[in-house]
């Protein structure tokens, strides 16, 4: 089975943590997500995150620290997941891969629709929107 690796950015806003919608269609369409995706041959998780934040919101990333990391299949490929704390200055003003973004609490969770992989995350996140620190 081959084995791919892909990062979440996790960016914080005293207790809410930033989601963002993916457009309709694929087999992730409608779904909330940490944002990031899958790191090329040879790039670092830290390069692989600021790139794609660059990509899907033309916006500047600071990689704070490793959260914790899940994994999932999907297609025949297995992937490791890893969630990274990061900075963001200001909110997107381009949305490419997605259609809307929000900074959610920790009880907007159960409401939203996640995909599996993105919702083994929350035992990382949850606990940093009690402190509402980086």
């Amino acid at each position: 089975m081959d084995i791919r690796h892909s990062v979440a950015g996790v960016a914080l806003r005293g207790t809410t943590v930033f989601l963002a919608r993916r457009k309709p269609g694929g087999t992730m369409g409608g779904t909330w997500e940490f944002p990031g995706g899958k790191a090329e041959d040879g790039e670092s998780d830290t390069q692989a995150l600021i790139r794609e934040w660059l990509e899907e919101f033309s916006l500047e990333v600071r990689p704070v620290r490793l959260l914790g990391q899940g994994s999932f299949d999907n297609n025949g490929t297995h992937y490791i997941l890893s969630a990274w704390l990061i900075a963001i200055d200001r909110d997107p003003s381009v949305l490419v891969e997605h259609d809307e973004y929000r900074w959610v609490g920790e009880d907007e969770f159960a409401h939203l629709a996640m995909s599996d992989s993105d919702r083994a995350l929350l035992p990382f996140v949850l606990p940093l929107l009690h402190t509402g620190q980086l």
